[in-house]
C-alpha cells in the first residue's frame, strides 16, 4: 500500500525533461523509479482525454488555441518540446523538440499498470470529463478492487465537486483534494471530517505546511502530499515534519531524501 515516502512525479520528472511529456514520464518512471506518474487531464473539442497542465497550447505548443474548442486531431500537430529547450539549454535535446501531446488511453497503454495520479483540470469547463474518465480508467482495469484498495489510482482536484463526481460514479476510488494556501487552516475540523469520509489524503501548498497543520490533518485521518516539493532543504524539513510524501519536480532527489531518512541506502 502506497501511504508512506510516496514520491510523486509532478508532470513526470519534469525538472529534466518537457512536462507530460513521454520523454519526462520515461525518466520518471523507467529510470527514477518514482511511485506514480502525475497527469493533469484537459478534454478536446470532440471529446477525448488528453494530458496536458494548461487549458491552451500557448506555452507548452507555443501557438495560439483552446484545448476545449481544438480537435485532438489539431491538438496532435503541435510539438511540446520546443519551449523546454529554449528555456534550459543546458538541457535541450533534440528528442525533446519532437515530443507531441500524448492522450490519456496512449499514455496507459504505454505504461500499463504503473501508479498514476490523475488531477481533472477546470472540471468546470468540460462537462462529462468525469464519466469519460471512469470509462478510460475502467477499459484499462485500472479501477479493480485492488488496485483501489491499494491507492494504485488516484484522482486528484482542487474541485471537491469533481470528487464527489467521482464518488459517485465509483465508490472506494482513492481521491485527493488539492488545497490552495491557507484552505485547510480555514476550515474546520467537522468540515474536514465530512470530506474524509470519501478523500483519503489532502495536497496543500508546501509553503503553508507547518507541523501542527501535518499533525491536524494526520489526527483527523488524512494522508499528507504537499506539492511542489522542489528543494532539498524543505523536502528535509516536511520530511522530518511528518509528510507521507509529496509531489516533485525532482523525483530522484525526493527518493533520495526519504531513503537518508529511514535510514535507507539510495539506489539510483
Amino acid at each position: 500500500m502506497l501511504d508512506k515516502n510516496v514520491v510523486i512525479a509532478h508532470r513526470g520528472a519534469s525538472a529534466y525533461a518537457p512536462e507530460h511529456s513521454y520523454a519526462s514520464y520515461d525518466l520518471s518512471h523507467f529510470d527514477m523509479h518514482a511511485d506514480y506518474i502525475e497527469l493533469d487531464v484537459q478534454m478536446t473539442l470532440d471529446g477525448e482525454i488528453i494530458v496536458m497542465h494548461d487549458e491552451t497550447v500557448e506555452r507548452t505548443g507555443l501557438t495560439q488555441g483552446t484545448i476545449k474548442e481544438m480537435t485532438l486531431e489539431e491538438i496532435k500537430r503541435i510539438h511540446i518540446g520546443q519551449w523546454f529547450n529554449d528555456k534550459f539549454p543546458e538541457l535541450a535535446h533534440d528528442y525533446y523538440a519532437e515530443q507531441t501531446v500524448p492522450t490519456l488511453r496512449e499514455v496507459f497503454m504505454r505504461y500499463g499498470q504503473a501508479n498514476y495520479y490523475i488531477e481533472t483540470k477546470a472540471p468546470d469547463i468540460y462537462p462529462g470529463m468525469e464519466e469519460q474518465l471512469t470509462m478510460i480508467l475502467e477499459d484499462f482495469n485500472l479501477l479493480t478492487d485492488e488496485r483501489m484498495a491499494n491507492y494504485h489510482t488516484v484522482i486528484q482536484s482542487f474541485s471537491l465537486e469533481s470528487l464527489i463526481k467521482m464518488n459517485q460514479l465509483k465508490q472506494g476510488i482513492p481521491l485527493l483534494l488539492l488545497c490552495k494556501k491557507g484552505m485547510l487552516r480555514d476550515m474546520s475540523d467537522d468540515d474536514l471530517k465530512k470530506i474524509h469520509q470519501f478523500v483519503y489524503a489532502v495536497g496543500p501548498n508546501y509553503k503553508d505546511l507547518d507541523q501542527a497543520l501535518i499533525e491536524r490533518m494526520h489526527r483527523i485521518g488524512f494522508l499528507v502530499f504537499p506539492y511542489t516539493l522542489n528543494d532539498e532543504v524543505d523536502m528535509e524539513r516536511l520530511i522530518n515534519e511528518g509528510i507521507d510524501g509529496a509531489f516533485t519536480n525532482y523525483p530522484d532527489l525526493l527518493r533520495k531524501q526519504f531513503r537518508m531518512d529511514n535510514g535507507e541506502i539510495f539506489e539510483g
